[in-house]
């Protein structure tokens, strides 16, 4: 019986503070039917969508984001922590567990009317999706759909997405 894409995903209870069971994306993607599955599901979710970019959240949206765009025929564009691009930047904050971060794209990246998908990993509290689109947006982008390849349900980060269209391969109904 072939694996599904769940099956990929390694469980680390307790980590990193007791009550908190890790979702370990790492194990996806080491394993080359892992990724293909990951990839391909993503692919296939933005099958029927009309947009013109991919945009990743650091790091991980790079990994699943890159492909992606590849494989559909589309630019990406990166979505780094502050200073971390060369050229004029858009940032955005927002607000983490513990604190603040902020991300940021290049002021060029997107123009005005272009239809944009963000990809990523895992939407959590729904903070770094949430900084994604308001950047998106910024700079005259319509985010027409997010997909991600895992959900961690139980932190509600679609409701700071309301009104979006959101996808995740694998909805684990916990944090």
């Amino acid at each position: 019986m072939a694996k599904k894409l769940e099956d990929y995903v390694v469980t680390i209870p307790d980590f990193p503070e007791p009550g908190i069971m890790f979702r370990d994306i790492t194990s996806v993607i080491q394993d080359p039917d892992g990724l293909k599955l990951a990839i391909d599901g993503l692919v296939d979710a933005l099958k029927d969508v009309d947009y013109d970019l991919v945009l990743g959240p650091e790091s991980r949206g790079f990994i699943f984001g890159v492909p992606v765009a590849y494989a559909m025929g589309k630019g990406f564009v990166p979505v780094r922590k502050k200073g971390k691009l060369p050229r004029e930047t858009v940032s955005m904050k927002y607000d983490l567990e513990y604190g603040q971060a902020e991300v940021e794209i290049h002021k060029d990246a997107i123009k005005p009317g272009q239809k944009v998908v963000v990809v990523d990993d895992l939407i959590a509290t729904g903070g770094s999706a949430e900084a994604a689109v308001k950047l998106a947006e910024m700079l005259g982008g319509e985010v027409v759909k997010m997909v991600f390849v895992m959900e961690l349900a139980g932190l509600k980060g679609r409701e700071k997405l309301a009104g979006k269209n959101v996808e995740s391969l694998i909805v684990y109904d916990g944090k």
